[in-house]
């Protein structure tokens, strides 16, 4: 089976059903730039922007994000996330990711579930991982397994620690990252409603 990338999906979805980029802008809110950036150079953008792209196409986020699907049960076991990365997120534009900067990477834990709403990813933080607030409609659940993670959400500042969770509303403002300058691994589950 072909692999295509974020931005091949994108372009595909959007001939299917004849929207250009600048309907896509439109419709999302996300600028035609930035879809062109994805689309043509292999730009991949933080989470709220794909979720935005998604409800702009009338698809999952999911539908974006894999390859195949398969109905029933998915099993995702012991190791394999770690080889299912789906996409990193958190470094400024034009970081040379060959000097050790890894930003945030995503990996996916139900990528073949036909028909879901929910994302389930292992997130792997780095240190050095930096990343904009984002809102975006939905709802997120964060179980931290190891380091200690801050957690903007709107004008509050919390801190986790292993073995603590938050469940919180995407529609505000927030974004996650090291508390103390060490790697942080997460579980982080995110669903967008129909």
């Amino acid at each position: 089976m072909e692999k295509h990338s974020l931005g091949e999906r994108i372009a595909e979805i959007r001939k299917t059903y004849s929207i250009s980029r600048d309907d896509l802008a439109e419709r999302s809110g996300v600028s035609a730039a930035l879809i062109s950036k994805i689309e043509e150079d292999g730009l991949i953008p933080d989470l709220a922007p794909l979720i935005k792209i998604s409800r702009g196409l009338g698809v999952r986020l999911g539908t974006l994000l894999d390859d195949h699907e398969k109905l029933g049960p998915v099993i995702c076991r012991a190791g394999d996330a770690a080889s299912s990365s789906r996409f990193k997120t958190g470094l400024p534009e034009g970081t040379d990711v060959s000097q050790g900067h890894h930003g945030m990477s995503f990996n996916a834990l139900a990528a073949d579930k036909n028909g879901r709403h929910m994302e389930p990813f292992i997130v792997s933080i780095e240190a050095d991982a930096k990343q904009e607030k984002s809102a975006h409609e939905g709802e997120e659940f964060i179980y931290v397994l190891d380091g200690t993670l801050s957690l903007e959400y709107g004008v509050d500042k919390n801190t986790l620690n292993t073995g603590d969770s938050v469940y919180y509303d995407s529609i505000v403002p927030h974004r996650v990252y090291s508390a103390d300058n060490k790697p942080v691994k997460i579980l982080a589950v995110i669903y967008t409603p129909v």
